[in-house]
């Protein structure tokens, strides 16, 4: 895969090498030298000093034939702009965008792209780490607008349906997990201590799910 990436901070340097590890064909583009200094020594992609939203430097980072670009430079208005560019005028297949300030989120979203948003995403996770609570994040979509939380049962829930478990929540059992045996759940499945269900929620029913779980743990 050809890949580009916009930008070579943090992120960006750390993308670059971890897609060059996996043997993918990488250039990156930042206007600052010693940005492009910090990719580790044995990285062997292109290095293209020059600021990304020139057309000119995109061409001679490769745009025109690129499988994908990662826009990760430390300005909104930049990543959304050139991804947008490399969308509408390169074609470009696969795009990404990272977003820096929440509040400005919108901008990517009115240009359709795909973007990943850390403050947000990081926020809600410590928020969740804080919160003592049963259920535990294991995979998140997007930046956490659906995820799938791992339940274990306890005792006090044995007996009850999962219907009834999730029932008026933006909820879906995956999975259930009993004696170390994993399958899809059927409808009228009863609950064991021990089990482990898998559930795909939005944020606001992985809340109405938890005001749920406590309720049933004081009844």
């Amino acid at each position: 895969m050809n890949v580009i990436v916009l930008g070579c901070g943090r992120v960006g340097a750390e993308l670059a090498y971890r897609l060059f590890r996996r043997g993918h064909q990488v250039a990156v583009v930042d206007p600052d030298p010693a940005a492009l200094r910090t990719l580790p020594a044995d990285f062997r992609g292109r290095m293209i000093q020059g600021e990304v939203l020139d057309q000119d430097v995109l061409r001679r980072a490769g745009i025109e034939h690129a499988d994908a670009v990662a826009a990760v430079t430390p300005s909104d208005a930049v990543n959304a702009v050139v991804a947008h560019v490399a969308r509408v005028v390169f074609h470009v297949p696969a795009i990404v965008a990272r977003n820096y300030e929440p509040g400005k989120r919108a901008l990517y979203e009115a240009f359709g792209l795909q973007v990943v948003s850390p403050s947000s995403w990081g926020a809600q996770r410590i928020e969740e780490m804080l919160s003592p609570a049963a259920l535990h994040t294991v995979f998140s979509a997007g930046n956490g607008e659906v995820e799938l939380y791992e339940l274990l049962v306890p005792e006090a829930w044995a007996g009850r349906s999962l219907d009834d478990l999730v029932a008026g929540c933006q909820c879906r059992i995956m999975a259930l997990t009993r004696a170390g045996r994993a399958r899809l759940p059927e409808p009228g499945d009863r609950l064991e201590a021990g089990d482990v269900i898998h559930v795909g929620a939005t944020r606001e029913g992985i809340e109405e799910l938890r005001r749920q779980l406590e309720a049933l743990e004081e009844a």
